[in-house]
């Protein structure tokens, strides 16, 4: 059982794609610490869902309908959130995924392959993958930023990846999408690292959620290839699970263990970025 930060305790937190494997798992924990919590969704069913469970563990919790590339959307909810809790104090940008028009079918050029090319790939798919991903964080920081500068000790965590650091094969805009988090993450860390706002980052390895299972495993369930590529590069030689971020999410929540830590991003990895392959 991870302890109790007492710290949190009374904070707010908002959550973008808060109804996601991963984010709805920090979503959930930060309640436990005694945070309230926004869960933001393009379609609040969702994060409706997210929200009963922490409400029915003795939590308070709200869910609002938000789309990160709609600024008017992003606002509407920020001034629910306000009237609600009166304060956002960590702001997780967990919104993102993938688009089949901007994933490949071979890992490499092949034009006897199965699949879309990479001279096939459709422009508005890859713009639409690394407006999601980059844009919406950008523009989620911008429009909560403001309330976060009168918090008394805020943070905002981005959602990384595994392609950040080594693009990954059939998906080259989440891959570019995800490098230029890891640059903004740097970036907001120092404009604002004079106001007391850390910026901070999370890398997930390789977890199984909604939107990679398809690459990852066969319609019968069974892993793909690609998996075991996958798994014979992570030396723990397992996917990750959503507990597994907990542990980074509240170090980086916490003033207390992370105050003088911004502009970092955290790989939670089980290895895969320090094997060789050899």
């Amino acid at each position: 059982m991870i302890p109790i930060h007492t710290n949190l305790d009374g904070r707010v937190a908002v959550v973008t794609g808060g109804s996601g494997v991963l984010c709805s798992e920090m979503a959930r924990e930060l309640s436990r610490q005694g945070m309230k919590v926004a869960i933001l969704n393009r379609t609040a069913e969702k994060g409706e869902k997210v929200a009963q469970m922490i409400t029915e563990a003795g939590g308070e919790a709200i869910a609002l309908p938000a789309d990160v590339l709609d600024r008017a959307s992003l606002e509407a909810a920020k001034k629910e959130i306000l009237e609600r809790f009166g304060q956002i104090d960590l702001l997780i940008n967990g919104a993102g995924g993938n688009h089949p028009d901007a994933i490949t079918g071979p890992e490499t050029h092949d034009e006897q392959a199965a699949g879309q090319s990479f001279f096939e790939l459709d422009e508005n798919g890859f713009s639409s993958v690394f407006s999601l991903n980059f844009t919406g964080t950008f523009l989620t920081c911008q429009v909560f930023g403001k309330e976060l500068l009168k918090s008394e000790a805020p943070a905002i965590i981005n959602l990384s990846s595994m392609s950040a650091y080594a693009p990954l094969t059939k998906v080259p805009a989440y891959s570019a999408a995800k490098a230029s988090i890891n640059n903004f993450t740097q970036w907001l860390a120092v404009h604002f690292a004079e106001t007391g706002l850390r910026v901070n980052g999370i890398a997930p390895g390789f977890f199984l959620t909604t939107q990679n299972r398809d690459l990852l495993m066969d319609k019968d369930g069974n892993p793909t290839a690609r998996t075991e590529k996958i798994l014979k590069a992570t030396p723990m030689n397992k996917f990750g699970e959503p507990e597994n971020l907990l542990g980074a999410l509240l170090f980086l929540a916490d003033e207390s263990y992370s105050s003088f830590v911004t502009g970092t991003t955290m790989a939670i990895d089980g290895g895969f970025m320090a094997y060789s392959g050899v």
